[in-house]
């Protein structure tokens, strides 16, 4: 697996990959209305270029596949973190959060923080973060579950 940092070029896979992955692995923890509601974040294409061209965004790749990705906003959030479906439990996530989070030491961030679904949540108390606050969001009129999460970096 190698890292490198995503390019306007790489917008599409990564959209793919966020749909493909929030459908499949997430869909013992949110029903099909709070899925179709998480994935239309897709369409908010301004997003996703403003988060390419201002946040740290590392792609993890297999054979030219991109297999996971993870941002950081203001060197300190996480902000988007999927591990593409067909690549879950294969130590991607671990190295993944690893080089946010030195990425975040360089920014001399103390502490890193990001909202976590209730499928990453577990992932993310392994990793040593701690719910801060259970978030309870309204999109479309439909509730989606999350929570507030961070770790000390010293």
């Amino acid at each position: 697996m190698t890292f490198k940092n995503a390019t306007i070029s790489d917008l599409k896979e990564m959209q793919e990959l966020y749909i493909e992955t929030i459908k499949n692995v997430c869909k013992n923890d949110y029903n099909s209305a709070q899925i179709d509601v998480w994935i239309s974040g897709v369409k908010n294409t301004e997003r996703w270029v403003v988060a390419i061209n201002t946040q740290f965004v590392l792609l993890a790749i297999i054979e030219d596949q991109i297999v996971g990705f993870g941002t950081l906003k203001d060197g300190n959030y996480i902000d988007f973190f999927y591990i593409h479906k067909d690549f879950q439990r294969q130590g991607i996530a671990d190295r993944l959060l690893t080089e946010l989070q030195l990425e975040a030491k360089k920014a001399n961030s103390k502490v890193i923080t990001s909202d976590v679904s209730i499928t990453a949540r577990p992932f993310f108390e392994k990793k040593g973060f701690i719910v801060k606050a259970e978030q309870r969001n309204i999109r479309f009129g439909i509730e989606l579950i999350n929570y507030k999460m961070e770790k000390n970096l010293e």
